[in-house]
């Protein structure tokens, strides 16, 4: 299967970059990715975590997080959730 990208190799050629994460609670994280497991757990520098509560959008910053895979639902690449509209 020449050309088709596997879904571990697509995380590994973010690693370095920025990228985005929606989790299955109500938060989001967006960081730079430095390394992650065949479980997809994560290493993220220079991490926003975006928390909805009660509607209200609550920002916090954290210099670096591991983060468990088991709790992702959706990876963005160079993603920007401040350019998704409400």
């Amino acid at each position: 299967m020449a050309g088709r990208l596997q879904p571990l190799e697509l995380v590994d050629k973010c690693i370095g970059s920025r990228i985005w994460i929606v989790m299955k609670s109500e938060k989001e994280l967006v960081g730079t990715l430095r390394g992650f497991d065949e479980y997809v757990n994560m290493v993220l520098d220079d991490v926003t975590e975006i928390e909805f509560v009660g509607g209200v959008r609550r920002e916090t910053q954290m210099d670096q997080i591991l983060l468990n895979g088991a709790h992702v639902c959706i990876l963005v690449p160079g993603g920007d959730p401040t350019a998704v509209g409400p």
